[in-house]
């Protein structure tokens, strides 16, 4: 009597659709971690904004001072982030990641500063209805 060696056509199947259940959950999350980072890409150039509105309410003495001509601030696009703008008034910045960043609708933050005894605090808000799982984690409040 010959011993048999192997897996029966089942067993086979059951691992199947085990994957096949795994990979339908993690695709997704795989997909929004992807935009996540693309995104995510606008609030890191961002960063050299924030300093520009940081320094000019520091030298004019406030918020209040900052507007898009004397920050001294100019943006060039990247491959996942279209624009990255310091409004009129009080130092606001708001961005917009491009098509590229894979996001439906695209991402656009809206960055508020706040002074408060020195320093200057932001509040990050997404203002075109992007996924929450899309969002870099300071902006989904």
């Amino acid at each position: 009597m010959t011993k048999q060696h192997g897996f029966t056509l089942i067993e086979l199947m059951i691992v199947i659709a085990i994957l096949g259940i795994l990979i339908a959950i993690a695709l997704p999350a795989y997909q929004d971690y992807s935009v996540r980072t693309k995104n995510a890409e606008c609030l890191n150039v961002a960063a050299a904004a924030k300093l520009a509105v940081t320094e000019t309410a520091q030298d004019r003495g406030g918020l209040d001072k900052v507007d898009a001509t004397n920050t001294g601030y100019e943006f060039v696009a990247s491959k996942y982030c279209a624009s990255v703008k310091i409004e009129a008034t009080n130092g606001v910045i708001v961005t917009e990641a491009t098509a590229l960043s894979g996001g439906n609708p695209i991402a656009k933050f809206k960055l508020v500063p706040t002074a408060d005894k020195g320093r200057i605090d932001w509040a990050c808000t997404e203002t075109n209805g992007a996924k929450k799982s899309q969002l870099p984690a300071e902006c989904r409040g």
